[in-house]
């Protein structure tokens, strides 16, 4: 480990101006590259002292063993050497998003003297246009199938054509009518290049001057009683159509945009583009990099575009592009995207609308893949056994937590304060023994407390189960609300069951509490740790320092997912609670109003406001309402305060209870 002291460069030697820099190590291998506006400014901030330092950068500048750099002249050749050299050296501790897949394109080989529709992947080739990429290479060819009967265009290989043309015999296709067969001479090459370039023009979007051709043609062939030429025809427009319509139109006015949107965590980021091409998803990809740098949300998204747009130029690079968040540099990479593009780019984070929609489903998808990847991790055998005793050897347990669960806590600003448990036995959950808890002990928002009151209640009950199976004998078991100790099959109630490893989510406050709980209850044989969010460091009991676990370990992959699993737990019985408060009426309180009979009052009467003020005469006036009923309306009302009235999160107004409050 170096001391970034030692090859601090000296006072003065750094330049005031644009340029990219290098860290090496003691190998004079390349570990990480950067750019700036101002060498001078930003290589000072490495050098530091360590502890201000993201833990990360500080890894980084350790293992360091010099630093070098390159004045440029302006933001725009910083930005384009910067991505060169990231390619070039491949530093370990840059941002590499890694492509899930090799993704498909539809090319169309106009360089060739008879073009070729194909599938291609992997570097693009001069002379071809491009169509995609696509999720996968059937759904290419489902297309193309469809579209062949319109457009027949050479798709066999140059080995085949040459048979064909030997033999003087065309391929299965050109019998059949999906090939123009222009290896016996069928159509000239002009006009087979004719059929290709009328290919593309359908793929870019210009559909409605085909479709309208052909309508016409068929409508001619009708009227002059050639009915197989017409019923082709029909059949013609038909694939076309159905071609179509496998990429439906989600943006207006034949809009040319890539929207790209990021799911991150601590440790990993996500990343999915949607290509949107004349206002039609024509393709899709994702991938998924490590967050070994330590970068925000804005620099995700520049090595993102630096990926996708490195190298392409042209019409691959659309005239807008859609981002969630803008690089810090954004008129630098706007310029750099526009030399690419050999035109205007607009770079710009969508407010409002069809393209805000269709970024939050972008949103959407990274989350999933991102989910995704890492639940792939625990789905294997010898992973999640890993994963197990990654987690014994760091927190220095006896065995492997066969049996983990994990609290959370959950409110809105103080409000409906609840609490999660999830159980993930063997690396995998049981959704089954999920359970929730809601804060009684007290009022307010206090975390650490509420944690207490959890821990301390979950394993009340654990004892009060071990008493009534018969395994307690020692000393007075805390009393405890609940059913009998096993199911009807015998097998114990599943609080009986304990852990091997309690997890709280939290750093070490909360760490602290939960031991707290268990060693007032004299348990000392179940191991406690916490997971802190910010830097996914594992808190221990009574330690000052966390455990840092590698960051490829699997055993922080299930840590975290069993952390993240009773975060979303907590929330979504949170949100349920505080929707079931704010659905809630003063009506649930009057003995015997049925359902039925709250609905004729809201109708009646139009709001629990207008109801409140309302005499018990108006109230019996109310179909099925006699004056006890009535006089037990008005009396819940008038006990009840009025509710604090709503406010439109959205946009701060605030609504009156006279539009209709359900009761």
């Amino acid at each position: 480990m170096a001391d970034p002291s030692s090859y601090r460069p000296k006072p003065g030697q750094i330049p005031d101006s644009p340029g990219v820099y290098k860290f090496r190590d003691e190998h004079r291998r390349v570990i990480y590259v950067g750019k700036a506006k101002s060498l001078r400014q930003r290589l000072a901030n490495y050098f530091q002292p360590l502890a201000s330092l993201h833990p990360r950068t500080a890894t980084m500048v350790t293992t360091a063993a010099s630093v070098e750099w390159t004045v440029v002249s302006t933001e725009v050749e910083a930005l384009q050497l910067e991505y060169s050299w990231i390619k070039e050296f491949d530093p370990r501790f840059n941002v590499k998003y890694r492509d899930d897949k090799s993704y498909p394109y539809l090319a169309v080989t106009l360089n060739e003297e008879y073009p070729r529709v194909q599938v291609m992947r992997g570097h693009k080739k001069k002379g071809v246009r491009y169509f995609g990429p696509y999720g996968h290479a059937w759904a290419i060819r489902e297309t193309v199938d469809l579209m062949l009967r319109v457009f027949p265009v050479r798709t066999c290989s140059a080995g085949v054509f040459r048979n064909a043309a030997s033999a003087g015999r065309p391929c299965l296709l050109g019998y059949i009518g999906k090939c123009s067969a222009p290896c016996v001479g069928r159509v000239t090459p002009e006009e087979h290049r004719e059929l290709a370039e009328d290919f593309c023009d359908f793929m870019t979007g210009r559909t409605g001057t085909y479709l309208r051709r052909l309508e016409k043609q068929m409508t001619i062939a009708a009227e002059d009683m050639e009915y197989e030429k017409a019923a082709r025809l029909r059949d013609d427009i038909g694939a076309l159509r159905k071609a179509m319509e496998k990429s439906a139109v989600v943006l207006a006015d034949a809009t040319d945009a890539d929207l790209i949107a990021l799911a991150e965590d601590e440790l990993e980021a996500a990343v999915q583009i949607f290509h949107v091409r004349d206002g039609r998803v024509r393709g899709q990809r994702g991938w998924v990099t490590d967050k070994v740098e330590a970068v925000e949300t804005a620099g995700l998204v520049e090595h993102a575009l630096q990926q996708l747009y490195g190298e392409e130029s042209g019409d691959t690079v659309p005239k807008e592009v859609l981002v969630p968040a803008l690089p810090e540099d954004a008129d630098a990479v706007t310029a750099w995207l526009s030399g690419r593009r050999g035109s205007n780019v607009s770079l710009r984070i969508p407010q409002r609308g069809d393209k805000k929609d269709l970024m939050e489903t972008v949103a959407r998808n990274a989350q999933q893949a991102l989910v995704l990847h890492k639940t792939k991790r625990a789905s294997d055998l010898t992973t999640r056994s890993r994963a197990l005793e990654e987690i014994a050897d760091a927190l220095d347990l006896d065995s492997a937590p066969l049996r983990i669960e994990c609290f959370d806590i959950s409110h809105l600003q103080g409000e409906d304060v609840v609490a999660s448990m999830v159980v993930f036995e063997d690396g995998l959950p049981r959704k089954g023994e999920y359970r929730r808890f809601q804060i009684k002990g007290f009022e307010g928002q206090d975390d650490v407390r509420s944690m207490h009151e959890v821990i301390s209640r979950r394993f009340k009950r654990y004892l009060a189960e071990k008493e009534k199976t018969g395994e307690w004998v020692d000393g007075e078991v805390p009393a405890d609300e609940g059913p009998e100790g096993r199911e009807d099959d015998g097998r114990p109630k599943r609080f009986a069951y304990p852990p091997q490893l309690v997890v709280v989510d939290g750093g070490q406050p909360q760490v602290a509490a939960a031991r707290r709980a268990l060693d007032e209850l004299g348990i000392d044989d179940i191991a406690v740790c916490g997971l802190a969010k910010r830097l996914e460091e594992v808190w221990l009991p009574g330690d000052d320092d966390p455990v840092v676990l590698p960051r490829s370990s699997e055993g922080l992959y299930l840590l975290q997912r069993v952390r993240d699993t009773a975060h979303d737990f907590a929330i979504r019985y949170q949100r349920s609670k505080r929707n079931k408060r704010i659905r809630s009426s003063p009506l649930d309180a009057v003995p015997g109003l049925g359902e039925t009979r709250k609905q004729a009052l809201i109708k009646h009467f139009g709001s629990v406001k207008r109801l409140r003020q309302a005499t018990i005469e108006q109230i019996c006036e109310v179909p099925g309402m006699g004056r006890k009923t009535a006089e037990a309306v008005a009396v819940a009302l008038a006990q009840a305060a009025p509710a604090a009235p709503a406010v439109n999160t959205a946009t701060g107004e605030i609504m009156e209870d006279d539009g209709g409050t359900t009761a």
